[in-house]
This record gives structure tokens, sequence and C-alpha cells, in this order.
């Protein structure tokens, strides 16, 4: 732990950080896959047996946050519990399990002049993660990049620092009863925001890429001051279309768990579409069980003439990820008024369309650009560990390198090797 003295000196601290991270990366680019394994799993004996300690770190985070007048939602991604806890350590316990990206030969080829040519995975280096309020990202962005090879320095909000550092330091356990260097994963230790300026600067070349996941400004800040690749996690607008086609109880409990099943997080539903078809038939059971829920409604002209008593929605309700227990409803023109409404409004994160209509399927899947399009399923499955990822640091709305979920493999690039027998170019 650093002392006070050496955390007066932001800047010299992060420089510090960022060597120290350097170094442990390249020890950590040929550890074996054995020795990463064993700190995860470590780490997760340590999660569990420091669970008082973590709570008792959370308990002190939400105090410190009281009348604050902050959002329930909020409230919700900081706070920990038992079950929450014995999940991070479940999540170590999943990550360990994954395929070990490192060294896997994506594809190879033969020349006619012989040469023999490997595509293969190696780790990125150093990856600086930003978030805000989550203390389990210490534990999800921290294996995730340990797995992948790469030294990682986390740098939490101030709201979760004490979570985050009491999670942080059964990760170090986990990396020292494996003999990995404990710089490896390093928190920064101050809530100091001139912390994140020095690591959008790259550190003087330490950092190779930047992982921000939180709010609009966070990002915006991350996109306008980095100095070194940004794997973009924008807001999570996310989309629901019903169309004329579909099966009404399977919409009512596709979008009821769309939105409500955990309000705060990126894959919630934020708006939701209804064609102009069936709005005497599936909007009213729909809205219903979403008041029903607690949820507020904003609708559109349309959705206030067939469901009076909801609150008429603005220009700005199309353009909010509320991360809250509210909706905007909107009746479109079928297919093309949903996909013309979600190409104007969305951030690209996660759409979804219940319908049975193979071709509205197949219109929606192809004209849409968003990372993650789904069909008769919840928007709440936008997660890495859903897909089978294993967790995830992230979803990736660029375009560029990584897109959706990024999980071990999205967390790697690769080199070329080219094997010869003494070829000489002409």
């Amino acid at each position: 732990m650093l002392d006070k003295v050496a955390t007066d000196n932001v800047e010299q601290l992060m420089q510090d950080i960022g060597n120290r991270a350097k170094k442990a990366a390249r020890l950590l680019a040929t550890a074996t896959t054995q020795a990463k394994n064993a700190a995860l799993n470590a780490a997760a004996d340590a999660i569990l047996a420091a669970t008082p300690d973590i709570l008792a770190a959370n308990a002190e985070d939400l105090a410190n946050v009281e009348g604050k007048g902050l959002l329930p939602s909020f409230i919700d991604r900081l706070t920990l519990n038992e079950k929450r806890v014995a999940e991070m350590a479940e999540g170590l316990r999943a990550i360990a399990a994954l395929p070990d990206p490192v060294g896997g030969v994506i594809a190879a080829w033969d020349r006619p002049n012989g040469l023999q040519i490997e595509r293969v995975r190696t780790p990125l280096g150093v990856i600086g993660v930003i978030y805000e309020s989550r203390p389990n990202v210490t534990a999800d962005a921290g294996a995730l990049c340990l797995k992948a090879g790469n030294a990682v320095i986390l740098r939490g909000g101030s709201d979760s620092l004490l979570s985050s550092q009491a999670i942080h330091r059964c990760l170090s356990v986990g990396l020292a009863k494996a003999g990995l260097p404990v710089d490896a994963i390093q928190i920064v230790p101050v809530g100091d925001r001139a912390a994140v300026g020095a690591m959008l600067s790259g550190l003087n070349g330490a950092v190779d890429v930047i992982v921000p996941r939180g709010g609009k400004s966070l990002v915006a800040r991350v996109q306008s001051e980095a100095r070194v690749p940004v794997f973009a996690h924008l807001e999570g607008l996310c989309h629901i279309y019903v169309d004329a086609s579909a099966n009404l109880d399977m919409a009512v409990k596709i979008v009821l768990n769309a939105k409500m099943r955990r309000t705060g997080i990126c894959g919630a539903a934020e708006t939701l579409l209804i064609d102009r078809k069936v709005v005497s038939t599936h909007l009213k059971p729909i809205l219903d069980a979403l008041a029903a829920a607690g949820c507020e409604i904003r609708g559109d002209e349309a959705v206030l003439a067939a469901y009076p008593g909801v609150t008429a929605a603005q220009e700005e309700d199309w353009r909010t990820e509320y991360l809250d227990a509210v909706i905007s409803v909107a009746v479109v023109e079928g297919i093309d008024g949903a996909i013309n409404h979600i190409s104007t409004y969305s951030s690209n994160h996660t759409e979804a369309v219940i319908a049975e209509d193979a071709d509205v399927v197949a219109r929606f899947f192809n004209e849409l650009d968003s990372a993650i399009l789904l069909h008769n399923a919840s928007t709440q499955f936008a997660d890495g560990g859903e897909f089978g990822m294993g967790g995830e640091i992230g979803i990736s709305t660029g375009k560029m390198h990584a897109r959706g979920p990024v999980g071990v493999e999205q967390l790697t690039s690769f080199k070329y090797r080219v094997h010869g027998t003494g070829q000489t170019r002409p």
C-alpha cells in the first residue's frame, strides 16, 4: 500500500504505477496458463475469505454517499452483498476455466515460395481501465486482463474506492500465491481526477489502451483527452421493437425483463417501439406490466391516445439513457419506422426485435448496425458472461478492434510468425 507521502504528487504516483505495470506486463506476457489460472483461483478463494472485510468497506462507501441525492440505480451499482461477492469469486473461476487466448494461432497459410505464415494472438500490454461506482469491475477487469496476459491499471470511482481497494487486495494475494508479479494488477489509490488525466496521457508510453466504463461524461472525457487507443463503451441507449407478428405473452415477458430486471445496467432497455398494427392488442398489456412493476412511462402522441395517464415524451427522452425505472415508448409504422427511429437515436449498443416474421427479423439484423442485436430475447443478455466469455470488461460500441462484449480474446492483439528455409526476396 502506498503511503500518504507517495500519493501527494499524483503525477509522480501515476508514472511510478505505469512503470511498474510495464515491467510486469513483460513478465506476464510469457506466464503459463497454469500460473494465470492458479492466480485467479487463489484470488477467488481470497475474495470469499475476505467477504466480511469487503462488505465492511462497501458499507463505508455507501455511508459516504448517503444524502448526496444519487439515483437509486447508482446506489444499486455501488452496493455489494454476500451474493454479489460470491458471484465475483465465481466470475474469477469462470475466467480461469476459459481457454488461454495467448499464443493461439488465428490463421496459418503457406506461400508459393515456401514461407509458412501464422497469425498468433498476443497480449496488448498495459491496459488502463477507468470505471465508475461498480466495485465488481475491479475483479472482472483485473481477471480478464490477467487471463489475456496483460498488466492492468484500475482507476475506480471515488465513491467506490474503499470497496475496490478491498477487492484489489484479494487479487494481489492471488498473484503472489501463483508467483506472478503483484504489479500486474494495480489500483490507483487516490480519487483525485488528475489521476485520470495522467492515465489518458499514456504515462509516457506505459499504457497501451484505455477502457472507460461509466456514464456519458466519463466516456466523452476519455475520448476527447486520450492519447492512446480507446475501447469506447458509450451509453447503452437500448431499444426493443415489438412487431405486428410478435407473440403477445412473449412480448410482455421480454419487455418487462429488459427494462426492470436491473434498470441500472447498460443492457437495460430505454425505449420501446410498438408496431401501429398491434397498438389495440399489445400496447396496454405491455404497459400495464411495466406500470405494475413501478416503471414510469413516457409516451408519444399515439401512446398517450391509446394509454391515457402516461407522461408525454419530449425529444430529449429519445436520447436519454435513464438507468432507472423509466422508459420512453413510441408507436412506429412497422419495421421501416422501427429501423428509422433506432438509426436516429441509438448509441449502437444493443437492440432487440420481438417478431415471428422471418423477413422482419432479417431486416432488423441486416439494416441496423449496433454491436448486439437480439431476436425474441431480452436486451439484458448483452453481457460477456451470458455470451460464454466468462465476463467482460465492457461493451465496445466502436467498430475498430473490439466490438460488443470485450472478453479475453478481445483483450489481445496479434503478430505474424513467418518460417522460412533460406528464402530471399528477388
